[in-house]
Formats: structure tokens, sequence, C-alpha cells
């Protein structure tokens, strides 16, 4: 009796703190071979096993496999220090702050190696919302387990057995198509308010329905993402856009309201008819783009999503009098400006969208060697597929970007039939820049290096 009343007290503690034994579920059951696994991965658990250390593929590779996808790429779990994996592997740097990971570089792959994290505790690092900001605590296998968001990413697979280790019922909700949420979905979403959106992206790219217990705080609690990083919301923000299932993913967020923490203006885009079109097409040419196989552009997307506020802006200005181009160019900053508030879109990609938005209305200048030199734009191939997009929504006439799309393709006799005429105006002031005097050394301005279609029209 005394055994039996101890086995209770003590097995109700355990099974209360996660630490439950786990199911070890064999390869005749689950039939993912270790062929596989990339070999970088296979590689680096080998190599941590060979040192003495627990080494497994974790979380959405396992996954994935089990639903009959194909992973993006592979995880690695130990109960190795970052330090201990680092002097495993030549090629290998820690990173990160608030939980340090280790990158190890296996030929042209990229592993990213974890340590078992432990649980939290009074001692663990929060903001005054609870999110946590430091936590490079580690732990058990079992901890480690109870620590991650969804019982379908709470699963190890080790290349040595083939067997996969599931502690949270995890195979059994992915065959029940189901999202399930570790622990309390409030604490593990004040935690770490992204777990909001993971839901939402994850439900929509796997075919899963989000738990009810996890599903009804989503928009009670989606105040929270006001106060996580810009980076780390772009960051989720680009796996959404990237999923192969964006649209779907952005009609979800919308239901559950959480668009307007991560894109204040894409609830108003929305509302609008033609905004909301065109971003639904641009959306659907990417989630084709990528079940293709082929790649997608952060700036594309970005562009796509924010184009009509810059529509709108730019329209404003032009009717308080600002001359055409710079309008334009006032607009594009304000939008970034108040997207840079919440998403930290960075200097690279929104130097992408810049370009192709600048280059729009440059697609209208049919005569003379302004088309020419727009095709060597660098950017061009994107703006180009833009203006196609902005065809397709009806936003402009079709015939103008048919007339692009053979343009580009004609040999240079063709070319130079298309061309339209001229307006008396562009000659006139092609006349004054070659009448204008030199400049200083001899050169005159518009020969001096300055980009002259920079301004056009």
């Amino acid at each position: 009796m005394i055994r039996k009343l101890i086995s209770r007290v003590f097995g109700g503690r355990k099974a209360t703190a996660g630490h439950r034994e786990p199911a070890v579920i064999p390869v005749a059951s689950h039939r993912i071979t270790r062929d596989r696994i990339s070999s970088g991965s296979r590689r680096v658990c080998e190599t941590l096993q060979q040192h003495g250390h627990k080494a497994f593929v974790v979380g959405g590779a396992v996954r994935d496999l089990l639903i009959g996808a194909e992973p993006k790429d592979f995880d690695v779990a130990t109960d190795a220090t970052p330090e201990q994996v680092r002097r495993a592997f030549r090629r290998s740097r820690i990173i990160g702050r608030r939980f340090q990971i280790v990158h190890v570089m296996m030929g042209q792959e990229t592993i990213e190696v974890t340590t078992f994290r432990g649980e939290l505790d009074a001692n663990t690092k929060k903001d005054e919302h609870g999110r946590v900001l430091h936590d490079n605590v580690f732990g058990s296998q079992a901890e480690d387990a109870a620590r991650r968001d969804f019982t379908a990413n709470a699963l190890y697979y080790d290349p040595a057995t083939e067997a996969v280790i599931d502690y949270h019922h995890g195979v059994g909700d992915l065959k029940a198509r189901t999202l399930r949420m570790i622990g309390d979905p409030r604490a593990r979403y004040r935690e770490d308010p992204v777990r909001m959106l993971r839901a939402v992206r994850l439900a929509a790219k796997l075919g899963l329905i989000i738990d009810p217990a996890a599903k009804k705080p989503i928009r009670e609690m989606a105040d929270l993402l006001e106060n996580v990083p810009a980076a780390r919301l772009f960051d989720e923000m680009l796996k959404l856009l990237t999923s192969g299932h964006a649209v779907k993913c952005v009609t979800q967020l919308r239901d559950e309201g959480l668009h307007h923490g991560l894109l204040p203006l894409l609830d108003v885009i929305l509302e609008q008819p033609m905004g909301e079109k065109f971003v639904m097409l641009a959306l659907a040419n990417t989630d084709e783009r990528i079940r293709r196989g082929k790649s997608s552009s952060p700036g594309f997307l970005f562009a796509t999503l924010l184009w009509h506020e810059v529509l709108a802006h730019w329209e404003k200005l032009k009717a308080q009098g600002e001359m055409k181009i710079p309008a334009l160019y006032q607009a594009m900053d304000n939008v970034l400006d108040v997207q840079a508030e919440k998403l930290a879109i960075t200097r690279r990609i929104a130097g992408d969208i810049k370009e192709i938005w600048s280059l729009q209305p440059r697609f209208e200048a049919r005569a003379g060697k302004r088309p020419y030199g727009l095709l060597e734009q660098p950017r061009f191939r994107a703006a180009y597929d833009f203006l196609v997009l902005r065809a397709e929504a009806a936003e402009i006439e079709r015939e103008l970007a048919d007339w692009w799309t053979r343009f580009q393709a004609a040999d240079p006799d063709e070319r130079a039939q298309m061309l339209l005429p001229e307006a008396a105006g562009d000659k006139k002031k092609r006349r004054r820049r070659r009448k204008k005097p030199s400049g200083p050394g001899g050169e005159s301005g518009p020969e001096s290096g300055v980009d002259r279609d920079s301004q056009a029209g």
C-alpha cells in the first residue's frame, strides 16, 4: 500500500511536470529510414554520439517526414553543451543570446544544433509581460521536450536506431490532424508570443486544425505581439509568406485578429477591393512558385503587400502639388518607415522593395532610348513581374504589360519597330540638354555620370 501511495504521488508530479516516459516508435511503424535524413545531420548525430553524447534529429524535420512532406532543413538536439559541440566540429560557431545554439557547417549544409533546454524557474529572466528574455539553462531530453511549443514539434529521431522518441503524443496528434500546445497555452504564449503566429503558419502549412484550447486565447492575447522585437516578427512573417500556403496563412491571420500586430497596414489593404485582389494574386503566385520548387524574393513579397499603401500616399502627395517622381519616393519612405516600427525589414530587402516600386513609372516610357535603358536595370525582371501583377489586378491597362512582354523577347529590329513616337516635349528637352554649356572640367551636366532617367516618369 505504501509503495502504491508513493508511486501515485511521485508519478502524478512527474506527469504534471511533463517528464513522462516517452513512446519509442520503431521504424517498422513510422517508416522513416536513415537514408531520408540529410547526410549532414546524420554525420552531426554520429559524431556527437561517438563523443559520448546523446544526439537526435528533432522538431520540424521529423514532423514533416511523418506526414510525407519534404523538410526544408534538419536540426539536431543534444545533451552536449554549446562549447562541447563547437569543440567536436572544426567548422562551427556559437550564435544567439536568448538561447545559445551552434551552427555546424557540413559541406553545403548548415545544421542548427541546440542543447536540451531545462525547465523555467523563478530565476528565469522575463519581461513584465512574461516573455522569456534569457534562457541558457540546459536540462534533460524530457525537459527539452516539455519546453517545445507543439506536440508535433516534440519528436526526436535517432539515426543510429531509426526510432522516433515521442514524449507528448505528437505522432498521434499528427494522425488526428491536430496542432496541440504542450502545457497551458496562455502561459506558453506569454513566454513567447510568436507562438501564436507559428500556430497559424503550421496549421495552414500542414493542413492541421488548431486545438480549441490553443486557438481560443490567440485573439485575446494578440496584443502581446506589440512587445516582440521587430527582427523576430520579420523572420516569422517571412516564414509565413514563403510557406507555400501564404494565402491561407494571411486569411487565417485576419480571422484570428493577428494581422494588426504584424503589418499595421495589411488590414487596411485587405479592406480595399483592389488592394485585396492585388495582394491575393501576389501571394497565390508565390505559393505556386514555391510548390514548383522555385525561389521567391522577400523584396518582391513585401513590395506587393505594401504597394497599395504607397499608391494611396502617392496620390495624396500629387494632389497636394508634389511632382510625380519626388512624390513617389516620399510615399515609399513614409510607408517603409511605418513598417519599420513593427518589422525589422533589412536594409538590403528594403532596397529591393524600393527599386521595384521606383521602376514602375518608367514602364510608361516606350519611346526613344528609355525602354532599352530599363531592360538593363538589375531589378528589371522583378519590376516586370510586379507590372504583370498590376495588370492582372486591373490596376493598369493590360496592353502595357503585354507590350513589355513582347519587347523584351523581340530581336533588335522588332524592338525598334515597336517603339512609340516620341512626344514633341521630349524632343525639345533633349535638344535643350545638348545645347547646355559644359560644366567645370569641360563635362556637360547630363553626361557627368548622373542617371538622367532617375527622375523619368
